[in-house]
């Protein structure tokens, strides 16, 4: 994937407004589709940051709602904040690469349309990546919130080498320019779970610090990303899972990520990964039996609802 210095011309993407004189030190990437419920208290989370060297790069991606005039508003009023439109929509990775190419920092983050960056979030990642130059990826806890604001849950992030086990960097990160330009940005046909194949990708190369220290408010509600493409989400989990397993030649860590992410999935029962598993490492698999019992019995009884359910429709 090529990234270039401007924006795509033509009605694929407009800078519609802001433009700083300098280049900044931090460049965030706010994609947004048609979020006005929440953008402005997201885009006011970055504005107040106590780490002042940045640029907001907010790509609206084809929205139909109040969005353009909320991020016009915030690009008036303050020059670090630049506006690009994609015309038609590109979707979230997609709308990431399009905020990338134009960015000018040489650190990069992005952050969603409904979620808040605690003020110290910048300040406090900058200066993990400053304090260890060989890493290329700082990453933080945070806290869970509902649609009305309130905590509702907090997540302390993993260490990247537990990365295969599932998505351990979290919501509040902090890159090198170099890991954009190193990975080639976001992949377009992983919509959903393009920040954890993007996370699996630099996990290869590049060395990540984890701070333990909460610095954003993730939101969830019923009109996230998340819960409206669970199902899709899933498979695609599976998928980049299989792929990154061939860079595993370790057995016991192959069996290790096929039962953890088998025994997972809430959504079907994964029965291959588990074999798999077994066929890896048949005493380790053996030595988690309960743990493969309640998630059969789970699955089963789940099909069984179900099963009832369509045959009192069919019925009534």
């Amino acid at each position: 994937m090529e990234f270039h210095d401007t924006p795509a011309r033509g009605d694929e993407a407009q800078v519609d407004a802001g433009w700083s004189v300098s280049d900044p030190r931090v460049s965030i990437v706010l994609p947004v589709h048609n979020g006005a419920a929440y953008l402005d208290q997201a885009i006011r989370s970055i504005r107040s940051q106590t780490f002042r060297d940045f640029e907001l790069i907010c790509v609206d991606d084809g929205s139909t709602d109040e969005t353009p005039e909320i991020l016009v508003r915030h690009a008036r009023s303050d020059c670090r904040i630049r506006v690009i439109t994609n015309r038609p929509n590109k979707g979230l990775p997609g709308a990431l690469n399009t905020g990338f190419a134009a960015a000018r920092g040489s650190l990069h983050g992005w952050t969603s349309d409904d979620n808040i960056a605690r003020p110290q979030m910048l300040e406090r990642l900058v200066a993990a990546l400053d304090a260890n130059p060989d890493a290329g990826i700082a990453h933080a806890n945070y806290s869970v919130i509902d649609a009305a604001g309130a905590v509702i849950g907090f997540q302390k992030v993993g260490p990247a080498s537990e990365i295969l086990l599932g998505n351990r960097i979290g919501a509040a990160f902090l890159y090198r320019e170099q890991v954009t330009r190193s990975l080639g940005g976001y992949d377009t046909g992983l919509f959903g779970v393009e920040d954890y194949d993007f996370w699996l990708r630099a996990a290869r190369t590049f060395r990540f610090v984890t701070l333990d220290e909460d610095l954003y408010l993730y939101r969830r509600h019923e009109g996230s990303l998340t819960d409206q493409r669970a199902r899709t989400i899933h498979r695609l989990v599976g998928q980049i899972i299989r792929r990154e397993l061939a860079h595993v030649s370790d057995p016991g860590m192959r069996a290790k990520v096929l039962l953890e992410h088998g025994l997972a999935s809430r959504l079907e029962p994964r029965l291959g990964m588990l074999w798999r598993a077994f066929t890896v490492r048949p005493l380790f698999v053996l030595a988690k039996v309960p743990a493969v019992a309640r998630h059969l019995i789970f699955h089963l009884m789940r099909a069984t609802v179900a099963r009832v359910q369509r045959l009192t429709r069919r019925t009534g």
